[in-house]
């Protein structure tokens, strides 16, 4: 007899459907799975099999062959178990083949019959929705989160609920989930306070700038000067995110296996902090069969590279098409996918070797070519493409012992949100979010310069001999400036501030 049962499987974030085609005949016992299935899938003979019979089934002693459609892209992980089993259960008659036509179903199974979560769940809930229309049954630690995509989802525990389920509805509730409710039931994430940090005016402004308007920033210091405290600090100063940009984040992160909240979603904005020894694939994504890496896990969030000189050229060097275009297309014989990746980058770093070039009171051991050595890893396409440069000098003993109160996140926060709300209702409808993500056409329209400040910045440009891109960033950050200051137009002193913020063109690194 043969039966047929709908699920799913993931091509990067995305998700497809997948057939899978039961057929169970006279002979001698076997099981064989066909359609291009990884090690994980075939394995679940034995997870089945046992998981059907500690259910309190027979497992049939016959010949069953498994097809696992299209069976021309390989299939892979355990999240088939589930529906392989009921396969082998409708291709019994145990259960009524009508029955599976109206769900679709996606868990792995236990050698008990325990449904265990698997990654990827939201996708499979948005391509059910999307495509279709089926009920989806799914793990029941993962029903919250694919309550998201708003398809009917019902979650079970074990494998003799959902036979329970299939043969009387009444015994699973649908799950359900709405931004409102979850926002209101997250325990919120306890952040490092600005407040902490002493002194460094500047640099608190800058990454207040940065915040505001969604721009990259560099940090150069010496050790000890407080770059890092401040890059781990900054999530408190970030605006909240918009429901668009939490499922998207919650999608990313749910195919990569990083939800462990209870609240099957992601509310605060990723902060990613490689080792300097990670590889490009692992900042870029890839491998076999490509998955997200920290350049997508940081997307809608911070990607922060410390020691940022320490990573190997060609790590920095692929950073650079996410942040123009604010993806990675990683491309493989297979086909290419496109992961998203418009994050803010946040690297910080010495400006030598050694770490004291140029600084007040300390001696630099460094040659002059070990600092071009040191240099050279940073080119300029990448430098250009940060907007904010800022310099960290190391606290006087005065500073140290200021018993001064400093301003908190939650002060600075309320002011990046109303930045980001001007900015929002600005760029309605354009499919922008801040103003680091503005295009030339926006720039035209959205950044009047006063006659003084158009001045300044064409006697930047002359002086510094600045780039079209430079020119360009200038004026989102000057936009950011002005829009902390509540002005429609950017003046003289916004434009002088973003200019400012261009140290590495002033070369002073």
């Amino acid at each position: 007899m043969l039966a047929r049962i709908s699920s799913f499987g993931l091509c990067g974030l995305e998700a497809y459907p997948v057939a899978i085609e039961v057929d169970i005949t006279p002979g001698l016992p076997s099981i064989t799975v066909v359609g291009l299935p990884d090690n994980a899938i075939r394995e679940s003979r034995e997870r089945i099999r046992a998981a059907i019979k500690n259910s309190g089934f027979e497992f049939p002693a016959q010949r069953i062959t498994i097809n696992l459609a299209p069976a021309d892209t390989k299939k892979q992980g355990p999240c088939y178990d589930l529906a392989i089993a009921l396969g082998v259960l409708a291709a019994q008659g145990l259960i009524p083949l009508e029955t599976l036509d109206r769900y679709a179903f996606l868990g792995e199974l236990s050698l008990d019959g325990r449904i265990q979560p698997v990654q990827g769940a939201l996708s499979v809930a948005l391509a059910a929705a999307a495509g279709e229309p089926k009920s989806l049954i799914l793990p029941a630690a993962n029903a919250r989160e694919a309550a998201l995509a708003g398809g009917p989802v019902f979650g079970a525990g074990n494998l003799n609920e959902v036979i329970a389920f299939l043969m009387d509805p009444q015994t699973l509730k649908a799950a359900s989930a709405d931004f409102e409710s979850l926002l209101k039931n997250v325990r919120p994430q306890r952040h490092l306070d600005f407040s902490e940090v002493k002194s460094q005016g500047g640099l608190k402004r800058g990454l207040e700038v940065a915040a505001a308007g969604g721009h990259n920033v560099l940090l150069v210091g010496a050790p000890g000067s407080g770059k890092t405290m401040l890059a781990q600090r900054l999530p408190a100063i970030l605006p909240d995110m918009t429901p668009a940009e939490i499922l998207q984040t919650t999608q990313i992160h749910s195919v990569a296996g990083l939800l462990k909240n209870a609240e099957g979603i992601v509310t605060q904005r990723p902060f990613r902090a490689p080792h300097h020894t990670a590889s490009d694939a692992a900042i870029i994504g890839g491998g076999t069969s490509p998955k997200p890496g920290e350049a997508t896990l940081a997307h809608n969030g911070i990607l922060f590279l410390d020691e940022f000189l320490e990573f190997d050229r060609h790590v920095l060097e692929v950073l650079r098409q996410p942040l123009e275009d604010g993806f990675v297309n990683v491309a493989r014989s297979r086909g290419s996918l496109r992961f998203p990746s418009r994050f803010m980058l946040v690297a910080a770093m010495n400006p030598c070797p050694c770490g004291w070039k140029d600084v007040p009171g300390k001696i630099c051991r460094c040659t002059p070519l070990q600092v071009e050595r040191y240099r050279h890893k940073f080119s300029g396409p990448l430098a250009d493409r940060i907007d904010i440069h800022l310099h960290a000098l190391p606290l006087k003993s005065r500073e140290i012992f200021d018993g001064t109160a400093q301003e908190s996140s939650a002060a600075i926060k309320e002011r990046t949100t109303q930045a980001r709300l001007l900015q929002g209702r600005r760029f309605q409808g354009h499919g922008v979010l801040c103003n680091a993500h503005m295009q030339a056409s926006h720039l035209r329209r959205c950044c009047p310069l006063s006659s003084q400040a158009r001045s300044i910045l064409l006697q930047a440009i002359e002086e510094l001999k600045l780039s079209a891109r430079a020119h360009d960033k200038i004026l989102k950050v000057a936009r950011t400036i002005a829009d902390l200051a509540q002005s429609k137009e950017i003046l003289a002193e916004h434009i002088a501030e973003a200019v400012s913020y261009r140290s590495l063109d002033r070369q002073a690194f």
